[in-house]
């Protein structure tokens, strides 16, 4: 029922009412969609649990619309409630993505069921000794980064002492080579990055305001696969 599969992070958008300079969130899940993107993650620290749940049923719309739904996996940020609530109301929600504070992955699973996609951020500090070492049962991908500082998400890459540290691409190759499971980097990306990302081995970038926040979501999303696809290893 749910894409856990047949899932792809090649192409990841993350995107909420924050991120769309006032546009609806459907209009840029749709075009972005339509251009090559394989995941759509809904994320809003200022929405309610009810506008994240219509926030989700218009993602998932727009992916239902293009004919997409086994091919593009939806799945919301942090709040499993919002996951449970929506797919009571017969939203197709493939599954959630978590941080290191929110629900335990364990718990994620366990509601959610097997056929669902679980993704985890990865931690910080000591981040390819956690990613050799960490238990991956439950999850199916980390997302990890920043490779550069963002306004989206000011606290991405934050260590204890509160210092940003970003990636850089040997790092990344790096944590490609000891990762157990699947690995989508982003933070800051751009289209002119995605060339040298695409060749670390990870397996996708994610993005949020090179989509987003573009006054073409559909050329900036098609130029961002496109590269992808012809550099990735």
């Amino acid at each position: 029922m749910y894409n856990r599969k047949t899932l792809d992070i090649s192409a990841y958008l993350v995107v909420g009412p924050e991120n769309t300079n006032g546009r609806p969130v459907k209009d840029i899940v749709f075009a972005a969609v339509k251009s090559g993107f394989t995941i759509v993650q809904v994320r809003s620290k200022v929405a309610s649990a009810r506008e994240m749940i219509a926030l989700t049923r218009d993602a998932a719309d727009a992916i239902r619309e293009l004919g997409l739904c086994q091919k593009c996996s939806l799945v919301v940020d942090d709040r499993l409630d919002v996951v449970l609530a929506a797919r009571e109301e017969g939203i197709k929600v493939d599954g959630i993505h978590v941080g290191q504070s929110d629900i335990p992955v364990e718990i994620c699973r366990k509601y959610l069921g097997e056929d669902s996609i679980v993704g985890l951020s990865a931690q910080t500090e000591e981040l390819f000794d956690y990613v050799k070492k960490a238990d991956t049962s439950c999850i199916d991908y980390f997302g990890a980064g920043p490779l550069h500082p963002t306004q989206t998400k000011p606290d991405c890459g934050k260590d204890s002492s509160g210092k940003i540290i970003t990636r850089d691409f040997e790092e990344i190759e790096k944590l490609a080579k000891v990762s157990p499971i699947p690995v989508v980097v982003g933070g800051g990306v751009k289209a002119a990055d995605i060339p040298q990302l695409a060749k670390t081995g990870i397996a996708g970038f994610f993005v949020v305001s090179a989509v987003a926040g573009a006054d073409d979501v559909e050329a900036a999303s098609r130029e961002l696969c496109e590269l992808w696809h012809k550099n990735a290893k």
